[in-house]
Formats: C-alpha cells, sequence, structure tokens
C-alpha cells in the first residue's frame, strides 16, 4: 500500500495510524516533499475512478488565487496539482488497482 501523507495533516496522521493499526506493509509518499508527476496522478485519478476537480482543495488560498471561477480542463485541473501540491486532497491510499481519499479516515478500511 502506498500513503500520499502530508504529516501536518491531522486527518492524515488518522489515516496512517490505521495502516499502521490493520499491520500491513505500506510505503509513505510525502508529496509536498517528494511532488507527484502529471503521468502518477493521472494513475492515482484513475484508480480513485473521480474527476481531477474532485481531488482539489478548494479552500486552498492558491485554488482561490489562480483557479477558482475558471472553466479547466481536466488536464489543466492535473497541471495546477502539479504546480500547487497543496492542491491535493490528502491523504489518498492506494493499494493494486484501488484507491481511495482518508477522509473520513475510516474509508481506508475499505483497501485492507
Amino acid at each position: 500500500m502506498k500513503i500520499y501523507h502530508n504529516p501536518r495533516c491531522s486527518k492524515s496522521r488518522q489515516g496512517l495510524a490505521i495502516v499502521k493499526e490493520a499491520n500491513v506493509d505500506f510505503e509513505i509518499r510525502e508529496y509536498l516533499k517528494e511532488p507527484v508527476s502529471a503521468e502518477e496522478l493521472t494513475e492515482i485519478l484513475r484508480k480513485l475512478d473521480i474527476p481531477a476537480i474532485e481531488l482539489v482543495r478548494k479552500n486552498e488560498r492558491d485554488w482561490k488565487e489562480n483557479f477558482k471561477n475558471k472553466n479547466l480542463s481536466e488536464q489543466e485541473v492535473i497541471e495546477a496539482m502539479i504546480e500547487f501540491p497543496k492542491l491535493i486532497e490528502r491523504p489518498i491510499f492506494v493499494k493494486g488497482e484501488k484507491a481511495v481519499i482518508g477522509r473520513p479516515p475510516e474509508k481506508i478500511k475499505d483497501l485492507l
């Protein structure tokens, strides 16, 4: 299992605790320190089975200042998240061909 994690986020920390408690193998990816590529983000979206806009944290200042009220294409939304990784909703848990956003953290149990 791969966890796209932000240690400053309480939901991300709660999700990590659930995975640790489940005693499964996992890899942590601190995506703010080690950014994801457009290809990787596209693959995550496919596994989540959602459009890119549903992965955006729309209350972030970067979104409000640069993208709010704009009609962006799927690719433009992905590019926005690559340029401003804080826009990516977290935490994301990926296992095989499936992924979930850990909000609420209990959703992670669907992958375990």
